[in-house]
């Protein structure tokens, strides 16, 4: 913690390390009050320094949190007058060019409450290195451009930590006589500390085998606490789909001769990728039909490929500095979206990730904390652990794919492995192996990296009848954004076709061109306005732009609702068949919210009802995409794309929308409602796509249904909460009830649910959660009385975004309530996690960030809890750097 001002560092100031660590050997002696390190580093003087320098510079070492009990360099014990010792940093003077530093210290895993580092998580012992916890373990040269072998012996009392595990192949295990054990691992790949991993406890395995595409055996194994063992196969499924889908699609191999995976339930990421080592949130491993929805068993398939495909993308070839993060999270998102995509229905997971994008990174980068997607600056590298750098990061691969084609990619990542394989690079190296396998210039699409921001593109036509000519005018802008006033035009791919008035594609001719090519196309719009005219036009087209998302800017079109309307029909792009019905509903969502703010009565347009009405009753649609066209625009979309958000209005009018489509469609709905529900019935559970898409529809369909208040509608609704067999369907009807008026059904299920899943934490994180999102009144003191829960603790992560988390972020009627109670009560929970977790505090503050987005009284009202948490003590750089960023 810290008073003074934190630090800024800059990209511009990186400098190449004057030392490199060629060997690690740690021995860890694991106590219940402490924990001792022992660790020898077999250093060297950085030849690209030298050069410049003869003299040896001192060393500078690392640190933080750690009691030094003895130091050595190469065979000569120092004395604290031969180093200097400070909270951050260990600094000794080398005599030599090669030399070994040896170093003994305790640290205090049991209380870490930070969970960075090595910490306790129940029982067990884990280490969570990324971005900079290898520091609070040992003293180090902590930066992801020193790249070591590691070789880690455990010790520890045999009865409480039967499994000792780290990076590697095991080399070696014994007991000793006092009941303690040991066990030694080896890493034979280079890797920065970041990626250094150690697990310690009672543990239970599942086992499997992989046979590699040159005949390899590897072990798989997924370490869990024991009564979680019923949990796991699907993971171990995933993993093994992950590793099969690598080689094929990237002829990428395993290296080592085991991979394993331990489910922690203390853990403030999703998962983290350490070398043969994975440590997962347990939400992000554990699933089977009675405890975990559809939902969380496609993210476990998701997040166990993103960790395993970052064996290559992230660990084989890893970042030069945390600046380039985006080089293996950005590049891995993709990979694993693309995975996600084969497996399941691909149009469905695109909407899905548009629609998060959309909704979440196009706020980021409309707020305080808006950066490009490889930052210039950060004074805390884990508040840049964020969608723009993840999820806009593999937007800009994914563009990136579609103006090189599947191959051209493909000979790209080919390349990139190959040159750089064992190395720690930048985002221009990815881009450089792109334009050097396919002989192209990427430099002014280099800007996505370096510019922050969300382009606006608009989009202008003209047809000639005599000339047969189509025009297409792009005019393309960026908003200011913090430190970057003006910006350059970028590379914006724009996937496109041309509609006839039957819904045909026509083939597409540019002037100039011999002949058509094709009827779905990607124009490069490179110019801050460029034109694009299409001839051989028989009639005036009906343009469908951006198709399959492919770019991330917000496309300006001047669309009539009948033109929508016809999009969702005849669009033969499956995404744009969903966004034409997005675009419909905002623009008849946004009449609503007028007429509320006027005072008017409330009008539906018909048009909507009618447009749903033909996807419902469309057979030959994939169930999923059914679901996903019913869904209306999320308040917090809403809100995003309001210039003064009117947070009460929006509430107002989507809910009225959505009565009224229950009443007008209550017939269509009921039936496919049956229809499906019989069928969940009759089949037992499957986690595969169609299954899902199965009940994705049923669920929006009661969903829609419990808004009629009729009885045999909530009859149906507890029926599925009683009698289903897997937690998507019991969940769903539990979040109906407790949104109905039906009090006393809401609160006999609330109390069922809790009863039969008290054991189970991630079940009751969904109890939680389902809480805190309704918005119905009362909403803060809800929460605020479930934080009282003897199954609620601010130490658990999940367990704070489960409650405090949804309520301050899903449910915006209730957290923006104009007493500014909501808005009190986050600034609360930010400044006691701030001592606790700093990494949680900092996230959880975001909806306080967007302050600018709301009317006046709002503004005041957050940004005076920003100004009192600035103000309420010692904050960490984490809480400081966001809290003082959005007030500037």
């Amino acid at each position: 913690m810290r008073t003074e001002q934190p630090k800024t560092i800059y990209l511009k100031d990186y400098q190449a390390p004057d030392y490199l660590i060629d060997e690690t050997h740690l021995t860890f002696e694991l106590y219940e009050d402490h924990t001792l390190v022992h660790a020898q580093l077999v250093m060297r003087r950085n030849p690209e320094r030298a050069a410049n320098n003869p003299k040896l510079p001192p060393l500078v070492l690392d640190g933080q949190q750690l009691e030094l009990l003895s130091l050595m360099l190469d065979d000569r014990e120092l004395q604290p007058g031969d180093y200097q010792l400070d909270a951050n940093y260990l600094t000794l003077q080398p005599t030599a060019e090669r030399f070994t530093v040896d170093s003994s210290v305790r640290i205090h895993p049991e209380s870490n409450t930070a969970l960075e580092g090595l910490y306790k998580s129940g029982k067990m012992f884990c280490t969570q290195c990324e971005a900079e916890g290898f520091r609070k373990i040992t003293y180090y040269l902590d930066r992801p451009d020193v790249m070591s072998t590691f070789t880690t012996t455990l010790s520890a009392e045999q009865h409480r930590y039967p499994v000792l595990l780290s990076n590697g192949n095991p080399i070696a295990s014994g007991s000793e006589d006092d009941g303690r054990h040991w066990a030694t691992w080896e890493d034979p790949f280079k890797k920065p500390a970041y990626l250094f991993a150690l697990v310690a406890g009672d543990l239970w395995c599942v086992e499997d085998r992989f046979t590699t595409m040159t005949e390899r055996e590897i072990a798989l194994r997924i370490y869990v606490e024991p009564e979680n063992i019923d949990k796991v196969q699907h993971a171990m499924n995933s993993l093994k789909k992950s590793m099969r889908w690598d080689e094929e699609v990237y002829g990428r191999e395993y290296d080592l001769d085991i991979f394993m995976i331990v489910a922690v339930n203390d853990f403030n990421m999703g998962a983290m990728e350490n070398k043969g080592l994975n440590i997962f949130n347990s939400s992000a491993v554990l699933a089977k039909a009675e405890t975990a929805t559809d939902a969380a068993h496609q993210r476990v398939e998701a997040i166990v490929a993103h960790e395993y495909f970052h064996n290559w993308s992230g660990n084989r070839v890893t970042c030069r500095d945390w600046f380039q993060l985006s080089l293996k999270e950005g590049f891995t998102v993709f990979r694993d979206a693309e995975f996600s995509a084969d497996m399941n229905s691909r149009t469905v997971k695109r909407v899905e990730d548009v629609a998060y994008l959309r909704t979440h990174q196009f706020a980021e980068d409309a707020g305080p904390m808006a950066h490009p997607v490889r930052p210039d600056s950060f004074i805390e590298i884990s508040n840049f652990y964020t969608l723009t750098v993840y999820e806009k990061g593999a937007e800009v691969v994914r563009m990136i794919h579609t103006l090189l084609g599947p191959q051209g990619f493909r000979k790209g990542t080919d390349l990139y492995f190959q040159r750089h394989d064992g190395q720690a690079v930048t985002c221009d190296d990815f881009v450089k192996a792109m334009e050097d396998a396919n002989g192209v210039d990427l430099t002014q699409f280099k800007r996505w990296y370096s510019q922050a921001g969300t382009p606006r593109l608009d989009v202008s036509e003209a047809y000639d009848a005599a000339a047969g000519t189509y025009s297409l005018t792009f005019k393309q802008s960026c908003p200011p954004t913090p430190g970057q006033p003006t910006k350059e035009p970028f590379v914006i791919p724009v996937e496109l076709g041309l509609l006839d008035g039957q819904g045909r594609d026509l083939p597409l001719c540019l002037q100039g061109e011999a002949a058509a090519q094709g009827t779905n196309r990607v124009f490069s719009v490179t110019e801050a306005e460029q034109t694009f005219t299409f001839v051989d036009i028989p009639e005036k087209p009906l343009p469908s732009l951006l198709r399959g998302f492919s770019a991330p800017v917000k496309l300006c079109f001047p669309y009539g609702r009948d033109q929508l309307m016809f999009l969702m029909q005849h669009d033969s792009d499956g995404f744009n068949r969903w966004d034409a019905g997005q675009q419909l509903s905002v623009q008849v969502l946004q009449e609503l919210i007028g007429q509320q703010q006027r005072g008017e009565t409330l009008a539906l347009d018909p048009r909507l009802v009618a447009a749903l009405r033909s996807v419902l009753e469309n057979r030959e649609l994939d169930q999923a995409m059914v679901a996903e066209m019913l869904s209306l625009p999320s308040e917090a979309y809403l809100t995003e794309i309001s210039d003064v958000a009117d947070v009460d209005a929006i509430h107002a009018a989507r809910e009225f929308a959505r009565k009224r489509l229950a009443e007008e469609l209550f017939e269509p709905l009921w039936q496919r409602y049956q229809a499906n529900r019989e069928q969940s019935r009759q089949s037992p559970y499957i986690a595969e796509a169609e299954h899902f898409a199965r009940r994705a529809l049923q669920n929006i369909a009661l969903s829609y249904l419990m808004l009629s208040e009729r009885q045999d509608v909530l009859a149906a609704c507890i029926e599925q909460f009683e009698s289903a067999d897997n937690m998507t369907e019991r969940l769903t009807a539990l979040a109906v009830l407790v949104n109905s008026p039906f009090e006393a059904e809401r609160g006999k299920a609330l109390e069922m649910f809790a009863d039969y899943f008290k054991d189970d934490p991630l079940v009751m994180d969904q109890w939680f959660s389902v809480q805190a999102g309704s918005p119905l009144p009362g909403g803060l003191e809800r929460v605020q009385q479930l934080m009282q829960h003897p199954a609620f603790t601010l130490k658990n992560p999940n367990k704070v975004r489960a409650l405090i988390g949804a309520f301050a972020n899903q449910n915006l009627v209730n957290f923006h309530r104009i007493d500014g109670a909501g808005y009190r009560f986050l600034a609360d929970q930010v400044i006691t996690l701030n001592a606790l977790n700093p990494q949680i505090a900092s996230r959880l503050l975001a909806p306080l960030t967007r302050w600018r987005k709301y009317d006046n009284a709002r503004q005041a009202l957050m940004r005076a809890e920003l100004e009192r948490i600035l103000a309420s003590g010692e904050l960490s750089s984490d809480v400081y750097e966001v809290v003082s960023k959005s007030l500037a």
